[in-house]
């Protein structure tokens, strides 16, 4: 359910603006889909979990403030996050 270290870092190198970039929107938006990802696989298994349903919803509404961030100042950055994250919108 945890994200390793090194996908996370694989996560940041693809996405990252700039070689000492690590908490850019784009970079977050990555993280935050994988992660979401992961919680919903267990979430299928463990329907019960609630906490982890509730980690969900969290990372879910984060996400959206970060994907309107970019709508609003970087509309062009947007539409590459939502090609390159395979999110509909």
């Amino acid at each position: 359910m945890v994200m390793k270290k090194t996908s996370k870092k694989r996560l940041i190198t693809k996405h990252r603006m700039h070689d000492k970039d690590t908490g850019s929107p784009h970079v977050q938006v990555a993280i935050l889909t994988k992660e979401i990802d992961l919680l919903t696989k267990h979430l299928k298994e463990h329907a019960k979990d609630f906490s982890a349903r509730k980690g969900l919803l969290s990372k879910v509404a984060k996400r959206r403030t970060l994907l309107n961030y970019l709508k609003m100042n970087l509309p062009v950055e947007y539409q590459k996050v939502l090609e390159s994250n395979n999110l509909k919108r």
